[in-house]
């Protein structure tokens, strides 16, 4: 594809069907998407080491999208 990468992460596979139309609109555009399940509540070490090692694994751009959990604690 082309010169940029985007990574689109989320927390439960429950969350795809609102995640995936921005991939599809990267994907108008050229820019390759990779959808990854991933939670920050519950694996947020494999989280951080994704979002750490993003530039340096050739992605351009982080999205990422939560569920109805995704509250501010004491918010």
């Amino acid at each position: 594809m082309g010169q940029y990468k985007v990574a689109i992460i989320m927390g439960s596979p429950n969350d795809r069907p609102k995640m995936e139309p921005a991939a599809d609109t990267l994907s108008g555009f050229g820019i390759e998407a990779d959808v990854q399940v991933m939670s920050a509540h519950r694996t947020p070490a494999k989280v951080a080491a994704f979002v750490g090692s993003a530039r340096e694994n050739g992605y351009s751009a982080v999205i990422a999208g939560a569920g109805m959990a995704a509250h501010l604690a004491g918010a």
